[in-house]
């Protein structure tokens, strides 16, 4: 992948190599990012507007006063923030990030599911 910012495409298409991740439309076309069936890790505007995904609940106060990034609607509350295109991140640290939602979300998995799906 390109570095400097990464486009919707690029999102998506990083998303879906992740282990065991798999796409479907949600909410009258939200593209959802999920493992194990229906563990949402992202969120994607249909039409690109917006990404939404986990993090850390120690960073993310951190992220949310970082500028063009806020609390998700309706998931702040699990530590999900959401950001618009261009995205405020470089093509590096948003990966980084997507990765690390993955991770946690895995995280909270049985352990026989997690297996396979740990990076």
């Amino acid at each position: 992948m390109k570095q400097g910012k990464m486009s919707e495409k690029d999102v998506a298409d990083f998303c879906l190599a992740l282990p065991g991740a798999r796409e479907d439309y949600k909410w009258g076309g939200v593209r959802v990012f999920s493992i194990a069936g229906n563990k949402m890790f992202a969120l994607q505007g249909l039409r690109g507007e917006s990404l939404a995904f986990k993090v850390d609940k120690d960073l993310f106060l951190g992220h949310c006063d970082r500028p063009g990034i806020h609390p998700a609607p309706y998931l702040a509350r699990a530590q999900w923030i959401i950001m618009h295109p261009p995205y405020p991140l470089s093509a590096e640290e948003l990966r980084g990030l997507l990765q690390r939602s993955h991770q946690l979300v895995v995280s909270k998995l049985p352990k026989k599911t997690q297996v396979g799906l740990l990076l």
